[in-house]
């Protein structure tokens, strides 16, 4: 028999209170948090951005883009390419560019899964957006292998200060040796311009044996991409069983996977690699159990006090979301702010208005909105009281 904790039995409840109506409270050790759905019947919601209007555009696996309004509404935006939906394949990431909403760099980037005859491969368009339409598409770069089997594509994106862009991509699945080939994107964080070209300055330039375009190697499958708002790039990554890592990531580093990770054999539980080694970067955190992350932000501004400068890092399999103080590369303090109430955990975005938003990964998925209750009267600033 299935033995449940008094946190997994509340999240039980909350859950099936989450159907009934839209908003719950959380008690965090620091905060109060209210719970909202903003809308629902998304399927398999996978990224998430916010347009200066307000509204959101969510991408949806099997191949399609909404529009979401604060109110919930949604609608289905055309243009979308053709993506390959097999496996964990589909419509993948979504950003904005940084300066959208001057008209010149009015671009929607996304990235998705792309066949070809032997397989599929990460890929990254832009777009412009237009009456619920994407116009202009530009196919800006696509992985340099297409392979079998349809998983692990990574595919996170984040901009540095510097308005270059990560890319993040899986080692595919199949070969995990893929990670530590140079001359093989999969597995590997890539650095590219606005147009998807290589800068000038990417740390492997000069490097005859590793591809201009990588950033940093040795990942299995990253899905947590943000940059933080002292211009530091962290990720979050699949282990195989356990393992999950969170990485500080830096120009030129090789992240061991998979001659170095803590994860274990999915047959035999045993060990698969060192715990270190020379010349290969250790993670800052290693996640309990099968955390399975995706979805990583950082908190800025104060909406969440006490919290600037935390990360949230989403977790699928666990359910769950968690806070993150870090002490330069260490983490001072680990919090479980959501422990199964809404389900897996896709992506974990800040708004414009400050608060997180959260995607959860489900036939019938939803946009969910966390933020702080009002000190002064105890309501939510938005629920229900």
């Amino acid at each position: 028999m299935l033995a449940l904790t008094s946190r997994s039995v509340a999240g039980l409840l909350l859950t099936a209170s989450l159907t009934a109506q839209a908003d719950s409270s959380i008690t965090t050790r620091h905060l109060t948090l209210c719970l909202e759905r903003v809308a629902s019947g998304l399927e398999h919601p996978w990224g998430l951005a916010t347009l200066p209007d307000g509204r959101f555009l969510v991408s949806e696996r099997p191949g399609r883009l909404k529009l979401v309004t604060p109110e919930g509404d949604i609608t289905r935006v055309t243009g979308i390419p053709d993506v390959s939906t097999r496996g964990q394949g589909g419509l993948l990431d979504i950003v904005l560019h940084p300066q959208y909403g001057d008209g010149e760099h009015d671009w929607v980037y996304f990235t998705w899964s792309r066949a070809g005859d032997d397989g599929t491969a990460t890929s990254l368009s832009r777009a412009r957006l237009a009456k619920g339409h994407l116009e202009n598409i530009e196919r800006l770069f696509t992985q340099d292998r297409f392979s079998t089997p349809g998983r692990h594509y990574g595919s996170r994106l984040a901009w540095l200060d510097d308005g270059t862009l990560l890319m993040s991509i899986g080692d595919r699945g199949v070969d995990p040796e893929r990670a530590q080939d140079g001359r093989d994107h999969a597995g590997s964080i890539l650095r590219l311009t606005a147009e998807g070209t290589v800068p000038a300055d990417n740390p492997f330039i000069d490097a005859p044996q590793i591809d201009d375009e990588i950033f940093s190697l040795g990942h299995r499958n990253p899905q947590g991409l943000v940059t933080a708002e002292d211009g530091t790039p962290w990720s979050t990554e699949h282990g195989p069983r356990t393992g999950d890592e969170l990485n500080r990531l830096v120009a030129g580093e090789n992240y061991g996977w998979p001659e170095v990770t803590l994860g274990r054999d999915y047959a035999t539980n045993q060990p698969l690699g060192k715990n270190s080694a020379p010349g290969m970067r250790d993670p800052v955190h290693v996640f309990e159990g099968r955390f399975a992350p995706s979805g990583l932000t950082d908190i800025t501004g104060d909406v969440f006090p006490g919290w600037h400068g935390n990360l949230m890092a989403g977790g699928l399999a666990s359910e769950q979301l968690i806070r993150l103080s870090l002490e330069d590369d260490t983490v001072a303090e680990r919090e479980v702010i959501l422990d199964g109430e809404i389900g897996r955990i896709r992506d974990v975005h800040q708004g414009a208005d400050g608060t997180l938003y959260l995607l959860n990964d489900a036939s019938d998925g939803s946009l969910f909105r966390l933020l702080p209750m009002t000190p002064a009267t105890g309501s939510p600033a938005s629920c229900a009281s």
